[in-house]
């Protein structure tokens, strides 16, 4: 009777999860994704707008958007997770409240405050997003460091993406309201920070040999007299 009594109230999975004065969502799925679309359709534009006017090719125009647009997404959206602990409580509306009560059908270990997303998200706000920023300026103004940043951040989410699907497999991971909710949430949305990573990673890794290669080559040649 007890179980039954403190399921009631919020969708999430376990239901028996602990959430005193849950507030139910005020924005529909619809609404909340359209305005995330919107706002990254916007980052992004600007971005791409901006880098035009600079001698930069296309593949670095599109990575200064996909920096810009990660780097503010871990500071703003995921930040506000960390820092607000009783987001599921809001009864405001306020967007990002919203944005995670919304997420957390496809993991609950957000609602519940899991102490293993908590670790990786607090990571990922705090040093991977002013660091994902500091790419789109290094690659505007043709920075030395830019390759090996974009080799560390790609890394660093990486291997959160990868203890973030570890640690819910090792707990059961049974954390999704239903299917839908685990492969549109739980998986397509972090999808991206799978790909795209492994892609940056692999170009930066081969821009950064070639460098070595080039500098060890020239070490080599024997001197004119």
């Amino acid at each position: 009777m007890a179980a039954s009594q403190v399921s009631q109230g919020h969708p999430y999975v376990p239901r028996d999860l602990h959430l005193p004065d849950y507030a139910p969502c005020f924005l529909s799925m619809s609404n909340i994704l359209s305005v995330f679309a919107f706002s990254s359709l916007l980052v992004v534009s600007l971005i791409w707008i901006f880098s035009g006017r600079l001698k930069t090719t296309k593949v670095d125009r599109v990575l200064m958007c996909w920096w810009a647009f990660t780097g503010l997404t871990h500071m703003i959206v995921e930040g506000y997770f960390v820092f607000s602990p009783e987001f599921f409580k809001d009864k405001t509306g306020f967007y990002l409240a919203e944005v995670w009560k919304e997420y957390s059908k496809g993991d609950s270990r957000y609602a519940g405050r899991d102490a293993g997303v908590v670790t990786v998200e607090g990571l990922t706000a705090v040093l991977e997003g002013p660091a994902s920023l500091l790419v789109v300026y290094a690659i505007a103004t043709g920075k030395s460091y830019s390759y090996i940043l974009q080799f560390a951040i790609s890394l660093g989410q990486l291997y959160g993406t990868a203890v973030y699907y570890i640690t819910a497999i090792l707990e059961g991971d049974n954390f999704s309201t239903n299917s839908f909710y685990y492969y549109a949430y739980y998986i397509g949305a972090n999808a991206s920070w799978i790909v795209i990573p492994s892609i940056v990673a692999i170009r930066c890794w081969r821009k950064i040999c070639a460098a070595f290669w080039v500098q060890g080559a020239q070490t080599k040649k024997p001197k004119v007299r």
